[in-house]
């Protein structure tokens, strides 16, 4: 009974030391993270290059330029659509270099990537939850 509870033991502590470093690398590199997500910009420009957007790592608008031909034609509502659809290329282009950023300083397969991938936080607490049962249950 003594060799299989030291076996046991050596499992978990085994287990233990790799999520462990797992939470070592990820705790290491997120001031580094912090710092390059701040820092992170994208810009886009319309397809009739008069508007041009910057936006930050979460979609937030940091600057929106226009082209003085854009004042010529004084078709507001066509001008407010040409924003509209550049300001979401913008964010649609952060939150893909967002992700491809944060991939950098998760685990492979994390649950994390895949609720920024698709923003399914169900998905991510089934998958938390599914863990918690694993381990209650031993087969984790």
């Amino acid at each position: 009974m003594e060799g299989v509870d030291r076996d046991a033991n050596r499992a978990l502590r085994a287990r233990f030391d790799d999520v462990y470093g797992q939470y070592r690398q990820l705790r290491s590199g997120l001031d580094e993270l912090q710092g390059r997500l701040a820092e992170l910009r994208v810009t886009e420009r319309s397809a009739d290059g008069q508007v041009t957007v910057t936006v930050g790592a979460r979609g937030e608008v940091v600057a929106v330029d226009l082209d003085p031909a854009v004042y010529r034609t004084r078709d507001a509502p066509a001008l407010s659509r040409t924003i509209t659809k550049t300001v979401q290329a913008a964010a649609g282009a952060a939150a893909t270099a967002t992700q491809e950023l944060v991939a950098g300083y998760l685990p492979a397969g994390s649950g994390s990537m895949d609720f920024l991938r698709t923003g399914d936080l169900g998905a991510l607490v089934r998958r938390a939850d599914a863990a918690v049962e694993r381990e209650r249950d031993g087969d984790g």
